[in-house]
């Protein structure tokens, strides 16, 4: 992948957050970070959503030829969320409920709000 196509996938990325974000709003979510990152990975966006905290992976398809948006949200990649998770929590040294939901949003701008997509095993 050049530096052209990076971009330009981080451009659309950046633009399907906001939608995301302006979803969550929307039901009443309140957003507290968005593209947290460390060395090791990235969240999309932090929320609250009454008592938990609720770490959000935002997965974007045009068409669904390579599948669904959620099936790239792989277990190494819900591995690598709960551990930025993990540190986003104990830098801030909170003990609270939290959970990972994944948005999927599709080509015609629909979204699938998936809650609990996954967990630590």
């Amino acid at each position: 992948m050049n530096y052209m196509q990076k971009q330009n996938n981080r451009k659309v990325g950046t633009k399907y957050e906001q939608f995301a974000q302006k979803y969550l709003i929307e039901k009443n979510y309140k957003i507290l970070e968005t593209n947290f990152k460390i060395r090791t990975g990235e969240i999309d966006i932090i929320a609250k959503d009454n008592e938990y905290f609720v770490f959000f992976e935002v997965k974007y398809r045009t068409r669904q030829i390579y599948g669904l948006p959620k099936e790239a949200v792989t277990r190494a990649k819900q591995k690598n969320i709960i551990s930025v998770a993990k540190y986003y929590l104990f830098s801030r040294k909170l003990d609270v409920f939290c959970r990972f939901d994944v948005i999927e949003i599709f080509g015609d701008e629909s979204i699938n709000h998936i809650e609990n997509a996954f967990w630590e095993a």
